[in-house]
């Protein structure tokens, strides 16, 4: 008998007896093919290796380290996990040797559940050093048969265990699952680490199930929805939206075949509730528009035109004003020959809602999505809160903030402009970091460390991360991520670096999309060798100054930050790379680092200088590194 619908393995027991076996709860492509698993498959799944780990001696409050891409197998591993009163910690399956080592030591994880070979011998390479950690097990087979080690076994072998654990004892799972209560431990997702060593953030199941159940009601999910899960498990984003969310409402999660097929298993499954950082929106965006720039003349001239009647109608939608007879015409005709069918392409038809959070959103780019149809609505929220603080409503949206907050949670605005809140999903410390746990909660509030505001109309606008704010020598208000975001607009430019705090102007580092970039470059004949080669052609240097120019005339109508037009700036030799340490897992960056590495290449651009030669080491994901030598050019930009 289930006591009461406090805990996940209790919420399980509940979707499996409730919902009947042709509700489908998670699905897979895998070989091609949709593999479909009702709620009692999921619930049978995650007991017979919940009873497996217990034979192999997992108790209450061990810990499970969680690796690979969005599998079945390590969704019923967290699931399973939690019946026994353990604690999963989810790993960011890019993450080398050296990141594991520290999450691994100081979560100190008994157990690993690993997806595949690659995930298994990055494990394996550091077992050594961990001796904490009991057993590693390993879902797909594929290259792992001649594996010699006696604690490295099959994701199917350790059910089998459980299988004859459970029918020696038979009241064992149904009793582990009872002692469970809200206030236990539910997960550990730690941060990505901005600022040094990540954190343990530790979430209890009232953290996670009373905010699911509110930001679900109050987004009014229904048992039909469809949801893709592809982005890292180890981010509390995914944790809400494909486990939280899906057991509360009891709606289908869908993984992809592997995250290159995620947009074509999109297409497929036509979700109809996503969630996207604004990392993909922008390669979205970058990959419609080169394939307009690849299309007949006629479609691109249609393109531009309907583009810029949603664009007027979009913004007029926003700012609740009425909408001309004649716009309205052009944007059905819009509809029917533009936007309806790009949807379509994009996988988005059924799509409700769409979210994207994680950081902040070009303004454009947000508006682009929702003028051809896509509800793209903006999340605030951070691992702390479990996931979720605001959220847009559907009839009140604002490009330039986040929307209001979710039930039960309060937000107040500090004298020095930092946005605090305080809810029933706060967390309840940091994992063995009680100074860290001190400096952020205070008395039940939350220092987000986030610079905002609440606007009159009751949104939250986040301005900047409150450390990053600063002033130019004149006075200035440099807030880096907002021209960041501008930039990134541009399809050709994928990471952007402002500086800026307490000097003369501001100056940036500039990543270009070697995708797109290329594919420009190609169809005007322009022949390169390698990323280096192409960041440097002077073709190049003309494409990103007049996206530099388009943001500078843009910044020029903001009294505020008219003064914080860009002066100088540089394309990077390389992509930022979180294997260099240069940008967190979720594509953060790491400013104090990426400020002392490239020192000399700020000193440049605060100089008269034209270039300036870098001599640079990258490291690859297998540990491998390599020299990149060249001359960079700087360019002065056009200010208004």
């Amino acid at each position: 008998m289930i006591e009461s619908m406090d805990t996940f393995p209790k919420i399980l027991l509940d979707n499996a007896k409730k919902f009947p076996p042709t509700k489908i709860a998670m699905r897979e492509k895998d070989y091609g093919v949709w593999q479909s698993y009702s709620w009692q498959d999921y619930l049978n799944q995650a007991r017979d290796f919940a009873l497996g780990l217990a034979s192999l001696g997992f108790k209450r409050d061990d810990k499970l380290a969680i690796i690979g891409d969005n599998r079945p197998q390590l969704y019923w591993g967290l699931a399973g996990c939690q019946c026994l009163g353990g604690v999963p910690v989810p790993l960011y399956q890019d993450a080398i040797e050296q990141e594991l080592l520290y999450i691994l030591d100081h979560s100190e994880a008994s157990f690993a559940l690993a997806e595949d070979q690659e995930q298994s011998d990055k494990l394996l390479a550091l077992k050594e050093e961990i001796p904490g950690l009991e057993y590693i097990i390993y879902d797909d087979p594929r290259g792992m048969h001649h594996y010699p080690q006696p604690f490295l076994m099959a994701f199917t072998h350790v059910q089998e265990l459980g299988r004859k654990f459970g029918a020696e004892n038979p009241d064992y799972f149904l009793d582990e699952v009872n002692k469970g209560q809200p206030d236990d431990l539910s997960i550990i997702c730690y941060t990505s680490g901005t600022t040094g060593n990540p954190k343990g953030v530790m979430l209890t199941y009232h953290n996670m199930v009373t905010t699911a159940t509110n930001t679900s009601e109050m987004e009014g999910l229904q048992e039909d929805e469809e949801v893709m899960a592809y982005l890292p498990m180890a981010w509390i984003g995914d944790h809400n939206f494909s486990y939280a969310n899906s057991m509360v409402v009891g709606f289908t999660t869908n993984c992809p075949e592997a995250p290159s097929t995620v947009m074509h298993d999109m297409k497929e499954v036509g979700p109809t509730y996503i969630f996207c950082p604004p990392r993909i929106w922008e390669n979205i965006l970058t990959q419609v528009m080169i394939r307009m720039e690849d299309a007949a003349w006629i479609k691109q001239k249609m393109f531009h035109f309907f583009m810029k009647v949603a664009s007027k109608v979009e913004k007029l939608r926003i700012a609740h004003e009425p909408v001309p007879i004649g716009q309205k015409v052009l944007y059905q005709l819009g509809r029917f020959l533009v936007y309806a069918p790009l949807v379509d392409n994009l996988g988005m038809r059924k799509v409700r809602i769409a979210y994207t959070a994680g950081e902040a959103i070009g303004p454009e780019i947000f508006e682009f999505f929702r003028s051809i149809g896509v509800n793209l609505k903006q999340v605030y929220g951070m691992t702390e809160s479990s996931a979720i603080i605001s959220i847009q409503k559907d009839d009140d949206i604002d490009s330039e903030t986040v929307g209001t907050p979710i039930p039960d949670l309060e937000i107040r605005i500090t004298d020095k402009g930092e946005v605090m809140y305080k809810s029933p999903g706060v967390f309840q410390g940091y994992y063995k970091n009680q100074e860290a746990s001190e400096e952020t909660l205070e008395d039940g509030w939350v220092h987000s460390g986030d610079a905002g505001y609440v606007t009159k109309h009751g949104h939250l606008k986040i301005i900047d991360r409150a450390k990053d704010v600063s002033k130019l020598k004149d006075g200035t208000m440099f807030a880096p991520k907002y021209i960041e975001n501008k930039l990134k607009f541009c399809p050709y430019i994928k990471e952007v670096v402002a500086h800026g705090r307490d000097m003369d102007y501001v100056a940036t580092f500039i990543d270009i999309d070697y995708g797109a970039v290329g594919n420009w470059a190609e169809r005007r004949h322009i022949a390169y060798t390698s990323y280096t080669d192409l960041a440097q052609k002077p073709e190049v240097y003309d494409l990103i100054f007049n996206e530099i120019n388009r943001v500078n005339k843009s910044l020029s109508n903001d009294e505020q930050l008219r003064g914080a037009q860009i002066k100088r700036f540089l394309l990077l030799h390389k992509e930022l790379d979180p294997d260099d340490g240069e940008i967190t897992r979720t594509r953060k960056v790491r400013r104090m680092f990426v400020a002392e590495k490239y020192g000399d290449l700020i000193d440049a651009l605060y100089s008269d200088k034209d270039s300036i030669k870098v001599d640079a080491v990258i490291t690859y994901e297998d540990g491998r590194k390599a020299n990149i030598k060249a001359d960079l050019a700087i360019r002065n930009a056009e200010t208004y």
